[in-house]
């Protein structure tokens, strides 16, 4: 009888792959089988039939999987993986992940599938992990409170770094659920975001003992911290997918401790030998800073001008200044003596005092120079060395002497009172004239 609702074949083929890969039993399965039919191609992906009394699955392999150079015609294996549709062909097969020989175990073949996962995710990159912090504040430590391990780790921060804080994040580590506590105890200390790095430590045992730091959630939870993680599980030859995912790897959680923590008597080392370098080098440059200096000094001193030479010649120098001010003051002195007497000479009063008189007009006081100048009758001032005559002009040719001399004037009669009749009388010296502007001798 049909169904009423018609499906695709794609439809189908869907629904087959998505019911396939869903499915909790087929996505991680292990299965015991001979090989047949092996065939690899030129890519590196091996197609193969795993059977059992004619019973067979059909398996492909790509390349790069773990194990797949046991992979061999009969050979019979423990093939992990996971079951898939693959509608090109309409054929369901197994797509395996990793490949043991029998005896290996489920837990190793397990582990290698999950290490093959996870290493197909990029969780072990080497590119994505971080530095570890050269000088940690706080020190989260994921692992049991009560075994030796923290104690371990409580005594090598102590030895090595007494600065750092240790904060516990308490979990089991082995068991059932310790996975999932570990995961826990991990996104316990990103949440509270104040370690500077994470610790996650346990002692040595045997794959089951270990199998919890195999997991997938804790290999995610390291992925996943915000916080770089060192991981020292287990003894030195011991390596779980946690010490592939961590930031990085120690060979034992002491040596966890010692990675995550500076060694102080290192540090005092170095601080040590950094002071004398810088002593050192401070002490060479304070030589240099006072041998340029001292040099700088001695230019100075070579360079500084001669101060008693220069006062002494400054001495000089006024001496010298002093005994030409002197001797330009003598010189200066005879000028002026010389001009004096040049003045004197030229001084209308000696001149006057020598005999000679100017003679002026009473009404304009012109000076006259020439008896033309004076009609019969007029008013004159005649300047003398004593004072001022006053006289009336009139002409009287007079014989001329030699040399163009006039005569001597015959002899005049005198006044009752004395006085000559043609002498002029003397007025009083009523004003005192300015030297005259020309000095010429009366005729």
């Amino acid at each position: 009888m049909l169904s009423p609702v018609v499906h695709t074949v794609s439809q189908v083929a869907v629904y087959l792959k998505d019911k396939l890969e869903s499915d909790g039993l087929l996505s991680r399965l292990t299965v015991q089988g001979e090989i047949a039919n092996l065939r690899t191609v030129a890519s590196g992906h091996s197609y193969f039939t795993l059977r059992e009394d004619g019973s067979s699955i059909r398996c492909v392999m790509f390349r790069g999987r773990s194990g797949q150079e046991y992979l061999e015609d009969g050979q019979e294996i423990l093939a992990g993986g996971n079951f898939t549709f693959y509608p090109p062909s309409g054929e369901a097969n197994m797509q395996v992940a990793a490949v043991m020989p029998v005896g290996a175990g489920p837990l190793a073949l397990e582990l290698a599938r999950l290490r093959q996962q996870l290493a197909v995710e990029g969780l072990f990159d080497p590119t994505r992990k971080r530095p570890i912090p050269l000088f940690p504040k706080v020190i989260g430590v994921v692992t049991s409170p009560s075994g030796a391990v923290w104690q371990d780790i409580q005594n090598v921060a102590m030895r090595r770094y007494p600065l750092a804080e240790l904060r516990l994040s308490p979990t089991s580590v082995q068991g059932d659920g310790a996975s999932e506590q570990i995961a826990s105890a991990l996104r316990s200390l990103n949440d509270e975001n104040v370690a500077d790095v994470i610790i996650v430590a346990r002692g040595g045992g045997s794959l089951e003992d270990l199998w919890c730091f195999n997991s997938e959630a804790v290999a995610r939870a390291i992925f996943a911290s915000s916080i770089p993680i060192v991981s020292g599980v287990g003894h030195e030859t011991d390596t779980t997918i946690a010490d592939e995912v961590a930031d990085s790897r120690a060979p034992t959680p002491s040596a966890a401790a010692e990675l995550a923590t500076p060694d102080r008597n290192q540090l005092m080392a170095d601080i040590f030998g950094a002071r004398q370098q810088m002593t050192s080098v401070m002490v060479g440059h304070v030589d240099r800073l006072r041998s340029s200096v001292l040099f700088q000094q001695q230019r100075l001193q070579r360079r500084a001008p001669d101060v008693a030479s220069m006062r002494r010649r400054v001495d000089e120098y006024a001496e010298r200044a002093t005994a030409n001010i002197r001797h330009r003051h003598t010189l200066t002195g005879r000028d002026v003596a010389t001009l004096v007497g040049k003045l004197g000479a030229l001084n209308p009063a000696d001149t006057l005092r020598r005999g000679y008189a100017v003679v002026r007009l009473s009404d304009d006081g012109r000076v006259l120079t020439s008896p033309e100048q004076a009609s019969d009758g007029a008013h004159l001032d005649i300047a003398v060395a004593g004072g001022v005559l006053s006289a009336t002009a009139g002409h009287h040719p007079r014989p001329t002497g030699v040399d163009g001399v006039p005569a001597a004037a015959p002899a005049t009669p005198v006044d009752s009172d004395g006085a000559n009749a043609t002498t002029p009388r003397r007025r009083s010296a009523r004003r005192q004239p300015g030297p005259p502007p020309a000095m010429k001798p009366l005729l």
